[in-house]
């Protein structure tokens, strides 16, 4: 089971990835470029942040990848001894 610090630091590793192969070799020349906090990007690559899905999406859009493209690489393993029940009706029951 991946804890949050772990996914953290592969979408970080990630993120880092992508920024190379933009031509990128210095964290803080792309934060600048786009006008991005320097510190909290770094942070955000180094994975010691949660990052939020809104600064993701905003990354994700100047790479120019979906969301689904980035994750699809990513090796998240499933939550052990929980199975997934169907969801719960709220409300009246229809008959």
């Amino acid at each position: 089971m991946n804890s949050e610090k772990e996914v953290c630091k592969e979408i970080g590793s990630k993120l880092r990835s992508l920024r190379v192969e933009r031509g990128f070799s210095s964290y803080e020349n792309f934060a600048i470029e786009h006008e991005l906090s320097r510190m909290q990007y770094w942070r955000v690559e180094k994975g010691l942040t949660n990052i939020t899905i809104r600064s993701l999406v905003k990354l994700l859009n100047i790479h120019k990848i979906t969301v689904e493209d980035f994750f699809s690489d990513l090796n998240f393993s499933k939550p052990e001894g929980k199975s997934k029940k169907p969801a719960k009706r709220i409300g009246r029951s229809r008959k």
